[in-house]
């Protein structure tokens, strides 16, 4: 069985769209928990009535809370072997389960990823998409993540082994939860196969907890400041946990940073200021190291020309 989880908040316009995509769906050996974030309009009601047609959804109402809390309740109720996740304003196309779980069985793998369309202004476009199959160590797994090419941090277009929770959880206080531990569940697991088929819709729209990711003018200190805690952390945690890929982990924090600062210079994005010093006292304590990685990419090169000196 797979446990397939959602958070919801104030979503009422979406939420249905994305329920009836699992319950759509050709693998349906599966059970829909359903967690109402503390949603001030009809969200939560919707998923009642979804509830009272079809008994394998079960829906937690709670109060309002972040998302790391939502995704450990639904995790405690969850019963499956395996878990994936879903946004409440996305959608999964009608294979994504049976497609998924295939390729999980296929590999006996702890995790199973595909990849996905973004809708953004009505406009679809290939999000993490491409043709092989990749069957991967936990050190090339983690490593294609932190490139962030091929799949992202975020749950969704990912099955896990249900047990990779049993130690790992998510964080209760954070804003953006995956960046977290999404990369732990990587290093935890004993294989990982990805296949960039799109499985999986994502829509970008202004209400999205991401969506800075796609309007540099969205920058906020609070979200620069969590990111460059979060990534410092990852390199301690990675260089313990995957020693061989350690160096690549630190590069890959230097990369953010040079990134940050290109975005904040470029954007002149003054309420990032003090973001802006942190990252150029990071990059010139380290210029070195960093603009002689074997892994550093040209244009970071000219950034660090133009930016560090």
């Amino acid at each position: 069985m797979i446990s397939v989880i959602m958070l919801t908040y104030n979503r009422e316009n979406m939420v249905g769209r994305a329920i009836e995509s699992i319950l759509n769906q050709t693998y349906q050996n599966f059970e829909f928990i359903i967690v109402d974030n503390g949603s001030t309009d009809q969200s939560g009601k919707i998923a009642d009535s979804y509830a009272e047609k079809d008994s394998r959804i079960k829906v937690i109402h709670l109060p309002k809370s972040n998302i790391g809390t939502g995704r450990n309740t639904g995790l405690d109720m969850a019963k499956g072997d395996y878990v994936t996740f879903i946004d409440d304003d996305d959608t999964a196309e009608p294979d994504m389960l049976e497609f998924l779980h295939a390729l999980a069985v296929e590999c006996d793998a702890d995790i199973a990823l595909c990849g996905s369309y973004k809708e953004v202004n009505g406009e679809i476009l290939p999000n993490c998409v491409f043709d092989e199959k990749l069957i991967m160590t936990p050190e090339e797994a983690v490593v294609t993540l932190l490139k962030r090419k091929k799949y992202g941090a975020g749950m969704p277009t990912k099955l896990f082994s249900k047990k990779l929770f049993d130690t790992i959880h998510f964080e209760n206080n954070r804003k953006y939860e995956d960046i977290h531990t999404t990369y732990k569940y990587f290093a935890n697991a004993k294989s990982v196969i990805a296949h960039g088929m799109p499985k999986y819709r994502v829509f970008r729209h202004g209400g999205n907890n991401s969506s800075f990711t796609t309007n540099d003018l969205l920058l906020t200190p609070e979200q620069l400041d969590e990111y460059f805690e979060a990534f410092r952390e990852r390199t301690v945690y990675l260089s313990n946990k995957l020693p061989k890929i350690a160096d690549y982990a630190q590069y890959s924090e230097w990369s953010y940073m040079i990134s940050m600062c290109n975005k904040i210079e470029k954007n002149h994005l003054k309420q990032c200021s003090k973001q802006l010093e942190f990252v150029k006292n990071e990059l010139t304590a380290h210029y070195d190291e960093f603009y002689h990685s074997p892994y550093i990419e040209e244009f970071e090169k000219e950034y660090m020309k133009r930016y560090i000196g």
